[in-house]
């Protein structure tokens, strides 16, 4: 039996909407004011992109649970995720500003790129451990090519800001998507096959 509510430490918009669609009663449990959230994100020199988006995700979850146990909140599971694009080891994160996300979309017309969504689900007890389950998805996406007045039109509606890879799969992006081989939902940011799988395995502490 997957647990009654969860809280969910995300940001993201699209992962509540994703939660909500699989009937998934949760809260959300976001950074202080003081918290630096974006340094989490930080890659290590030579990181794959694999073991970059595990490794955040897991320290996403750390914060979380230091969170809950400092706002000493009721116990529910905590589940966290991140999701990053790869071009074979290079890594597309959140563009910095338009000019970032127009060379990351140039770098993605016409090929194929991997997306990649780690999770990580922990039940917590005070004064207890909690044991961490997770999953990583792993979809490829292959554009056609774009024209540069394509690449325009999209950097200026705002869309590729705050998105991994500088585009969102359910935004006007979706026109140039030939084939997707993997999970539609992980693609969005949280892979709803994955997210059942854990809560079912989540049990509450002893």
């Amino acid at each position: 039996m997957s647990p009654p509510w969860v809280y969910l430490a995300s940001q993201s918009p699209r992962r509540s909407q994703l939660l909500a669609q699989i009937g998934v009663a949760h809260e959300l449990l976001l950074p202080d004011a003081d918290e630096d959230a974006e340094a989490l994100e930080a890659p290590l020199p030579g990181e794959l992109p694999e073991a970059y988006v595990q490794r955040v995700t897991r320290a996403k979850l750390g914060a979380a649970l230091a969170r809950w146990r400092r706002r000493r909140l009721p116990p529910a599971p905590l589940l966290a995720a991140d999701t990053t694009v790869a071009v074979g080891r290079v890594m597309l994160g959140k563009p910095a500003d338009a000019d970032d996300a127009r060379r990351m979309l140039q770098r993605l017309s016409g090929r194929t790129h991997r997306v990649l969504t780690a999770l990580a689900l922990a039940w917590p007890a005070a004064g207890a451990a909690a044991p961490v389950h997770a999953a990583l998805s792993a979809s490829r996406v292959r554009w056609r090519a774009l024209t540069a007045a394509e690449i325009e039109a999209y950097v200026a509606s705002g869309e590729p800001i705050g998105k991994a890879g500088a585009y969102a799969i359910q935004s006007g992006a979706a026109r140039w998507t030939t084939h997707i081989a993997g999970s539609y939902s992980g693609i969005m940011g949280l892979p709803l096959h994955e997210v059942d799988r854990l809560l079912a395995a989540c049990q509450p502490p002893a």
